[in-house]
């Protein structure tokens, strides 16, 4: 039988409400899920590995990578077929693409969790966790690095977005659209990965920021960012990559004093370009030495260039991570 190895590391699917907190916590720990979700035995042999309770929203660059660490372990393994990460969805679009990033090989690895805690009616944490071992099961994924799976869509981490705070069917891929469903216990790819990015490291750098650009919004929080240590910058700029022209003058004074910037669109699909002229335009950004991140939301740029600065990339290496891949 195929063997799927079963990261638990907690999240929503983990937990209960809890009257004295007033709110739901951390209740269920890998075990207890097992023994909440039937029918797995039937479609595979799971390995369970129990790494804690954690909020997703608390998860470091050093934890990420740690539990690459793990999953690269369990899939050295020649009897394991494939892996799964039980996890809290808030970062799901980060963790996932973290992990495309960082880990090689052709097996298989879903990243999946619940929308609705383990006491509330139509809890969703054993039908994502049956569908996610079949798709790390399944013969059809081998090839396709990390994806998500929740609500029967199957998600590439380069792409995907939770795009409501509670909805079940929340995660989609803007740009790509899913590459496929499980459906009645079957799964079926739509289409296959154009291409993926892959840095190799063991660490990332912490400083890096994230600056959403608004109406009205000038360089202080750029050159705050700058002034307490960044070690580079991620703009998600308006609408195809374009800015007040006083963020870009603050960005400037970041790549001449050597912080890498890179110029990603606020928007939840399509790309920073280079197609606007005026001050503060994408065109001035790209010439000021800005660095495209393709169709890449912000929050993946960021991982991106965490990582890529982790393993000591230069800009051109920085560049070309960020780049889309060629298909």
């Amino acid at each position: 039988m195929v063997r799927v190895a079963v990261v638990f590391t907690g999240g929503t699917i983990s937990t209960a409400f809890d009257p004295a907190a007033g709110g739901n916590v951390p209740a269920l720990d890998g075990a207890a899920i097992l023994a909440r979700t039937p029918g797995l035995g039937a479609i595979a042999d799971v390995v369970p590995i129990d790494r804690g309770r954690t909020p997703a929203s608390h998860f470091t660059f050093p934890a990420l990578l740690e539990i690459a660490g793990v999953l690269r372990e369990a899939l050295a393994d020649p009897s394991i077929d494939g892996a799964v990460v039980v996890q809290g969805t808030d970062t799901i679009e980060e963790t996932s693409f973290c992990w495309d990033l960082v880990l090689e090989g052709s097996k298989p690895v879903v990243v999946t969790g619940a929308m609705r805690a383990s006491d509330e009616a139509g809890f969703d944490g054993p039908a994502n966790l049956r569908d996610a071992v079949r798709v790390a099961a399944a013969g059809s994924m081998r090839g396709e690095g990390v994806v998500v799976c929740l609500a029967g869509t199957i998600e590439p981490a380069d792409d995907v977005l939770k795009m409501h705070a509670s909805a079940l069917d929340t995660f989609v891929s803007p740009n790509g659209g899913s590459l496929g469903r499980v459906e009645a216990g079957e799964v079926t790819l739509f289409r296959r990965r154009a291409g993926r990015r892959h840095v190799d490291t063991a660490r990332a750098v912490e400083r890096v920021h994230l600056i959403t650009a608004t109406v009205a919004m000038d360089g202080t929080l750029l050159d705050a960012a700058v002034s307490t240590g960044a070690d580079g910058i991620v703009v998600a700029a308006t609408g195809a990559g374009n800015t007040d022209p006083a963020l870009l003058a603050a960005a400037t004074r970041a790549m001449d004093a050597g912080i890498p910037v890179a110029l990603a669109t606020r928007c939840p699909a399509g790309r920073a370009g280079a197609a606007y002229a005026f001050p503060g335009g994408s065109a001035a950004w790209v010439r000021a030495g800005a660095l495209p991140v393709g169709h890449l939301c912000a929050v993946k740029a960021r991982v991106a260039l965490a990582l890529g600065l982790g393993a000591g990339l230069d800009r051109d290496g920085l560049a070309a991570l960020l780049a889309d891949p060629l298909g």
